[in-house]
């Protein structure tokens, strides 16, 4: 069974991002990039099912600019076979993404498309859902496990309420939470040979998706600095000061 993930190039989670100064976007000039973690869980998770004997191949695919190709050798160190990069500077929203590895998933034919439930600098939480609608595939999102038994997988799936376990037939689509695993660290050994694997480069073009946004960013601000607290010395000062609030009546 092949496993296909796909990965995304995001601010490091390290970094405090910087809104530009005229508030049309996040600044990304000389700020260090790295894998989205979610996704960095799922190809973990991915090598992690090669290694048990229930994946044969697993595949990693970027969408995004040149240098997500760091991204992608990234993936390979850690144990990824090969890698596809689709190649584009605009702004791709989750449908487009969707769309995109569509088109990858009928042309590889993986079993499992294993991917990061979301992406820290756009928090969507979309893509994953809109591949297996656009495919037609069962899906288990926010993954805490995944046991694949023959021709199903097992995806035991955090809820508000707890835990749930969901039985999907394969070929499926699950999306990865936090508590699934722990990712690896690349070796020294890992990264060398990384430079050697396989990396197909394509467009969007290649795949024939239209990734014109349909969403416009009007401003992009910093959220307001929290105001320092207050002290009262008695119950009756706090009263007073909710009334004068408009907090209590």
């Amino acid at each position: 069974m092949k496993v296909l993930v796909p990965v995304k190039r995001v601010i490091d989670y390290n970094v405090k991002p910087r809104v530009k100064m005229d508030g049309t976007g996040v600044d990304l000039a000389n700020v260090k990039m790295s894998m989205n973690p979610f996704d960095e869980i799922a190809v973990e998770e991915a090598i992690r099912l090669r290694e048990k004997g229930a994946a044969t191949e697993v595949v990693v695919v970027s969408i995004g600019p040149a240098k997500a190709q760091e991204t992608l050798r990234t993936a390979l160190a850690m144990g990824a076979d090969r890698a596809i990069l689709v190649t584009t500077d605009d702004a791709v929203e989750p449908l487009a993404v969707a769309k995109i590895l569509k088109a990858i998933a009928d042309e590889e034919q993986p079993g499992l498309v294993i991917l990061g439930k979301q992406a820290i600098d756009d928090d969507s939480n979309q893509t994953g859902q809109m591949l297996a609608a656009l495919m037609g595939r069962p899906q288990g999102t926010f993954a805490s496990k995944v046991e694949v038994e023959g021709d199903s997988v097992t995806v035991t799936r955090e809820v508000d309420g707890g835990l749930e376990t969901v039985k999907l037939a394969i070929p499926a689509i699950v999306t990865t939470d936090l508590r699934l695993n722990e990712p690896r660290y690349a070796s020294l050994p890992n990264i060398m040979k990384a430079k050697s694997k396989p990396l197909a480069n394509k467009t969007p073009t290649d795949y024939g998706v239209d990734t014109t946004p349909r969403i416009e960013t009007v401003k992009v601000s910093e959220p307001p600095k929290r105001v320092a607290g207050i002290k009262v010395a008695d119950v009756d000062e706090l009263v007073a000061k909710l009334k004068a609030m408009g907090v209590a009546a």
